[in-house]
């Protein structure tokens, strides 16, 4: 079981995640790459709410593969290009994000491998096996 950390020292969180987490000994661990907004057809949708639902997507079936789910995610790290995007990446990371909802980190980069993309996502899960 993990074991959530938000220390009423510290501001509480902005949104839906959690400060900090303890994951028990003996759990696995799958780290996933940064996933971008593309399906596997090559299609890119022009808004970030499309790119990014393609991301946590194409995390689930990574994590799907390694016998987990979102529940066993804890830690999200956010990257999108326009500041202005917050919500709605924000609106499909809780939409995807379990209880106890993970640590997550959100930045706005200068940009992608092509100026398309929009948003991308990377997730660490932890599953006590």
């Amino acid at each position: 079981m993990k074991k959530v950390f938000n220390p009423p020292s510290v501001r509480r969180p902005f949104g839906h995640y959690n400060h900090g987490l303890l994951v028990p000994p003996g759990a696995s661990l799958v780290v996933t790459s940064g996933q971008l907004g593309i399906s596997p057809d090559d299609t890119i949708p022009p808004d970030v709410t499309g790119q990014a639902e393609l991301c946590f997507e194409a995390i689930k079936a990574i994590l799907e593969e390694a016998d987990m789910t979102f529940a066993d995610v804890i830690r999200i790290s956010g990257f999108v290009t326009r500041r202005e995007d917050f919500p709605d990446y924000m609106a499909v990371r809780d939409r995807y994000t379990l209880d106890p909802k993970p640590v997550s980190t959100l930045l706005v980069v200068g940009g992608f491998t092509r100026p398309e993309f929009l948003v991308e996502v990377e997730v660490t899960a932890a599953k006590v096996v």
